[in-house]
């Protein structure tokens, strides 16, 4: 089930937030981690037990580490690190099976037959959705208590619903569990005013999705699918444009479905994308996308990995270790890889240069931090490595063999696509939000005239019609977060 589905947006959502509103609060924490764990049987139920078994290991290993941290004493130190670090073992070996294991035995089997030996078949294992998410928010919860940032869970059901809650469950933001663990405690009262800024930012998630992101992905999905041996140049670019945008209003769409879902039952989850084509730098790219993994790889890994506190050149080795870890968060391909390292390389460059703290230049800076984030993304699109550079190459018209193709060429005649791309510049930039939408923010809400609420009212009613207009009709509606 996904959020832009009308089984979720007719059926599961509002029987969940009726029925919620109605329980006393006792009664809350259970409800929803009940409705939660449907929520994701409907997407894997196979994998259900997987995320219920990684749930009964973390609830134990937590309340061995607290048991230690109780008793005191160097010995008690000993044991209840060793018992962090089992958790963290056995949550990243779960990740490792279901994630990577075929990736990695299939490209040993690889390796073998280049140097002449007998190769071998593996099945793939079909990858749970939002395994990648889940894990990482268990890994947050035992660092957490391990560090005293956040007290032990002792109540099963409460940190079963933390690591399975449905809003964040399949596509995050990876939520900290000090950041809500004492909202999941205590009596959450949602007033009318929350509520209704919850469903307002759902309401533009949601479009972002549905109206724009999937129309990208249309023309996105038709280009890359393409031989990139005879792909135009001008064709290659609309494809990595499409692309481009697809994952922001994508990606950015259902965090805000989830930040808006969050204040709808009681919770406040934190920011994940803050304008990130506008950057001037990699650095400052990466300080506004996906900003809650990125803090937790900060917070988790570079920092224990000593940070900037050690020397520049094993500085700059840990930049590179994260962001190695972060192409293969994404997934189980060489090509997430080299997205990684990409973004890796042209930051470390960054910081050897000092562009990443100058306030010069700034036009140009945007142009080639936009430029290097595209070619980046086609490696993030790409099957293949050996796609990618066909495809870079027809971008660069460096392709002898480009022809126009039909299928692909057929949208540069299509005016809708045409106004949807420029909707996706303007909407990747503050502008809409700074002049209309300034008091719709979880983080940070103005006060505005009842004469702008009422337009902004008619607004979301209109998008909202718009969205089931698009679904009714079968519009394509990718789901994305099958790769991570």
């Amino acid at each position: 089930m996904v959020f832009s589905s009308f089984t979720f947006l007719i059926f599961f959502l509002p029987f969940t937030l009726i029925i919620l509103y109605l329980l006393p609060h006792k009664f809350r924490n259970m409800f929803l981690l009940i409705m939660s764990l449907i929520f994701y049987m409907w997407s894997s139920p196979q994998y259900l037990l997987v995320m219920i078994g990684v749930i009964i290991i973390n609830y134990f290993v937590g309340i061995y580490i607290d048991k230690y941290d109780a008793i005191g004493g160097e010995q008690a130190s000993k044991l209840k690190k060793k018992v962090l670090i089992i958790g963290i073992i056995v949550n990243v070996l779960v990740l490792f099976i279901f994630k990577y294991l075929s990736f990695t035995i299939n490209s040993l089997s690889e390796v073998a037959q280049m140097l002449g030996f007998n190769g071998w078949t593996f099945k793939n294992i079909v990858l749970p959705v939002g395994i990648s998410f889940y894990i990482f928010q268990s890994i947050s919860y035992l660092i957490d208590i391990y560090r005293k940032d956040a007290p032990v869970q002792r109540s099963f059901k409460n940190l079963a619903l933390y690591i399975s809650m449905f809003p964040q469950l399949v596509a995050g933001p990876i939520v900290r569990y000090n950041s809500i663990s004492q909202d999941i405690e205590k009596e959450r009262n949602i007033t009318f005013e929350v509520f209704s800024l919850g469903l307002k930012i759902f309401i533009i998630g949601l479009a972002k999705k549905v109206l724009v992101a999937n129309q990208m992905a249309v023309i996105a999905d038709t280009i890359f699918i393409q031989d990139a041996n005879y792909i135009t140049t001008l064709n290659a670019w609309i494809g990595a444009l499409a692309y481009t945008f697809q994952i922001y209003f994508d990606f950015s769409g259902y965090s805000d479905m989830a930040i808006g879902l969050g204040l709808m039952i009681g919770f406040k989850f934190p920011l994940n994308f803050n304008y990130p084509y506008i950057s001037y730098s990699i650095t400052d790219f990466w300080r506004r996308w996906h900003i809650s993994l990125s803090s937790w790889f900060k917070d988790y890994v570079y920092i224990p990995l000593g940070g900037n506190r050690v020397k520049v050149s094993r500085m700059y080795l840990n930049l590179l270790i994260v962001f190695t870890i972060t192409g293969i968060w994404h997934g189980a391909n060489w090509t997430f890889l080299v997205w990684g390292l990409f973004h890796g390389f042209f930051l470390v460059l960054e910081k050897l240069t000092g562009l990443n703290k100058t306030e010069k230049y700034k036009p140009f800076r945007w142009l080639i931090t936009i430029f290097i984030v595209i070619i980046a993304w086609v490696f993030f699109r790409a099957d293949t490595i050996n796609y990618a550079l066909l495809y870079i190459k027809a971008m660069f018209g460096l392709n002898e063999n480009a022809e126009e193709l039909i299928s692909s060429s057929l949208y540069l005649d299509n005016a809708v696509y045409y106004i949807i791309m420029i909707i996706g510049i303007i909407g990747s930039t503050p502008l809409i939000k700074r002049y209309f939408f300034k008091n719709i923010d979880a983080f940070a809400p103005v006060n505005v005239n009842k004469a702008t609420l009422f337009i902004q009212n008619i607004i979301m009613i209109l998008l909202l019609l718009m969205v089931y207009i698009m679904l009714a009709n079968n519009t394509y509606n990718p789901f994305i977060y099958f790769r991570f």
